[in-house]
């Protein structure tokens, strides 16, 4: 099985500003045109991601197993603990799927191409902070003139079905 090169789209910005609706808004219509995607969500807040209690793939992992892979009827569950870290890692994991787009949310510090998300004027520094913004979406437009002061790069209501649209018909660009 060859592996694809698949395009990597950060999704960033500050928790609780709609990165994960963003996401799901995607993910469905880019399943709509046949895009295989994988999502690698980064856990920033702190301790482990849960776990569903109860299950065998976490009970193996309880007692001492590295991974546990648990598969139904085309269905595969991974589990990891101590695995090495990190973005490249992950996305080398998930080549293995053969996905088309991956997004990632969240590790802002690293040098992908990025959506940008700003809920509000204090979170507009972020963007000197970050590399490779390609596009910026936002909440209120009380801060869109606020953003476009500060930058050239292109901004669009998060509500936006057009903006969604425009995100997708993007994506398929850099895919092809």
């Amino acid at each position: 099985m060859a592996l694809v090169n698949p395009v990597i789209i950060q999704i960033v910005g500050y928790q609780n500003s709609g990165k994960t609706t963003f996401i799901l808004k995607l993910i469905k219509g880019l399943k709509e045109l046949s895009i295989r995607t994988a999502v690698i969500k980064h856990h920033g807040h702190g301790g482990k991601p849960d776990m569903v209690e109860g299950k065998d793939s976490t009970k193996y992992l309880k007692a001492g197993a590295n991974v546990s892979l648990v598969e139904g009827e085309g269905s595969l569950i991974l589990q990891a603990d101590k695995v090495p870290d990190g973005l490249k890692q992950q996305i080398k994991l998930l080549m293995y799927f053969q996905p088309e787009l991956i997004l990632v949310e969240g590790y802002k510090q690293e040098n992908y191409p990025k959506i940008l998300l700003l809920r509000n004027k204090k979170d507009i520094p972020l963007l000197h902070n970050l590399t490779n913004v390609i596009a910026i979406l936002y909440w209120n437009d009380e801060i869109k003139a606020d953003i476009e002061k500060e930058t050239m790069i292109p901004c669009y209501p998060i509500n936006d079905e057009t903006a969604l649209q425009k995100m997708i018909q993007m994506f398929i660009r850099l895919i092809s």
